[in-house]
């Protein structure tokens, strides 16, 4: 599992919602959704980006290039 993977189960659970319900807030079939949290498919990066902005947090975290998750934290970076 990718850390990308990971990073999105945790979100999800963290904030309680079902693959079906973000699916749905995403626009996109289930079925790739889980896709996603699988490992077995990497989003577009339209999705991608949704994702960070439906969790209010970095790209960057999200794919792993970073261990803050908050995008103020990560503008204040050095």
């Amino acid at each position: 599992m990718s850390l990308f993977s990971q990073r999105l189960c945790e979100l999800r659970k963290k904030q309680g919602i079902s693959q079906a319900a973000l699916a749905q807030e995403l626009g996109i079939a289930l079925r790739a959704y889980q896709y996603y949290e699988r490992g077995q498919r990497d989003p577009q990066l339209s999705v991608a980006v949704s994702i960070a902005d439906f969790y209010k947090i970095s790209l960057d975290y999200l794919v792993g290039r970073s261990d803050l998750p908050d995008l103020a934290s990560e503008r204040n970076a050095p």
